[in-house]
């Protein structure tokens, strides 16, 4: 494991364009951005005062991977998470090797285009109350944690604080319009099953998961954010996937569960994790990488 995690960078010679739960987002040139995943954590809309060892790592490591897996499948914003190929001032910065990652700027769309293959979460919560989840009308009788016979485009708000709110493909259209929405529905979809299907021979569920997309110089429609990471999706062992409850999860879900616990009132400021929680979050951040790609990092 690193030496420390990191929970805060500067770069006085790039402009700090966004400074995210997680992320902070640097300005390198007109065409480029340096993504720096962080080992911050987030849950129920606050940032937690115990950093995650090694999870901007993975993050990293995690959205690298799946941006070269599908990109002929979509194209991305994606460039290098090759330190020797960062700027020099970045490379000044020891701390902020192999969690960085150089992109091309795109004018993103604001909506979160997220694909449920599950019912869980907020949708089973949409689903207990209406039937419904984000104008998609469910059969009656599915379970928490159901797997739904075909995987659903459940767009959401994305909100700068406070929850995402899910919205129709309507709403989104009234948004972006109708020819946009079709195809990042489409484009979502297809992501999706293109890695559910490589996820589940390796062992792993991806329950839902959420993709953000913009348009480049150029006006192409590219794939961009992060990408089928623990952060952004619900990962769960397959071996022991059972219809009806919770699941146990290689995401963020542990420490949610553990905050649960303690009589937090859901306002900040969030309580500390106990070491012992943050380690064992770590390990499930690694171990998804480890099934994922068949490698240590």
């Amino acid at each position: 494991m690193t030496a420390a995690a990191l929970s805060h960078t500067s770069l006085p010679e790039f402009e700090l364009l966004k400074r995210g739960k997680v992320r902070d987002v640097y300005t390198v040139d007109d065409d480029h951005l340096l993504i720096v995943a962080t080992d911050r954590i987030s849950a129920f809309d606050s940032i937690l005062p115990t950093p995650i060892a090694r999870k901007g790592e993975v993050l990293t490591a995690l959205s690298r991977f799946w941006f070269e897996k599908l990109r002929n499948t979509v194209p991305s914003h994606f460039v290098t998470t090759d330190f020797d190929s960062m700027p020099a001032a970045v490379q000044q910065s020891a701390e902020l090797n192999k969690r960085s990652m150089l992109v091309r700027k795109a004018d993103v769309f604001p909506v979160e285009c997220v694909v449920r293959g599950y019912l869980v979460g907020s949708g089973w919560k949409d689903y207990l109350r209406t039937g419904e989840v984000c104008g998609h009308k469910l059969p009656d009788d599915l379970l928490e944690s159901s797997e739904l016979k075909k995987p659903i485009f459940t767009p959401a708000t994305k909100a700068e604080e406070g929850h995402d709110e899910n919205i129709t493909e309507a709403q989104v259209g009234d948004l972006l319009g109708t020819e946009t929405t079709n195809y990042l529905g489409e484009t979502s979809i297809r992501l999706y099953n293109e890695a559910r299907e490589y996820a589940r021979q390796r062992g792993i569920i991806i329950a839902d998961t959420k993709f953000e997309f913009g348009r480049d110089r150029n006006g192409q429609i590219i794939l961009v954010d992060e990408v089928l990471t623990p952060d952004s999706s619900r990962f769960w062992p397959a071996e022991t996937y059972v219809p009806g409850r919770s699941q146990p999860s290689f995401d963020k879900q542990f420490v949610r569960d553990y905050l649960e616990t303690v009589g937090w009132d859901k306002k900040p400021p969030a309580p500390q994790l106990p070491p012992a929680v943050a380690a064992a979050t770590t390990e499930r951040y690694l171990e998804a990488y480890r099934l994922l790609t068949g490698k240590e990092l």
